[in-house]
């Protein structure tokens, strides 16, 4: 009883990380297109000053943001298992 409430929980979290996972593609495709778009009208209607870089830098910056919610504990190593980790290294050096 207890192996299949697991393995459902392991389930429901693991099928919640990839909607986090998709959504953050998505924005990453709506990024492009937002940029590919904001430069093209820069460059047709006000050749001569570049003021694309300003969107495109919050566009970035937003992505950069919403990438580390999504991947970031993972990437750089503070994971949900960051705490017990910790706790058994802490454990087995003061032993």
């Amino acid at each position: 009883m207890d192996t299949n409430y697991t393995q459902e929980k392991k389930y429901i979290e693991a099928k919640k990380k990839i909607k986090k996972v998709k959504a953050f593609y998505i924005h990453v495709v709506v990024n492009i297109v937002s940029i590919v778009i904001i430069v093209s009208v820069n460059l047709t209607f006000v050749p001569y000053f570049h003021w694309f870089w300003f969107p495109v830098m919050g566009i970035i910056l937003v992505t950069f943001i919403h990438w580390m919610i999504v991947f970031g504990s993972d990437v750089i190593g503070y994971g949900k298992d960051w705490e017990e980790r910790k706790i058994d290294e802490y454990i087995k050096k003061n032993k």
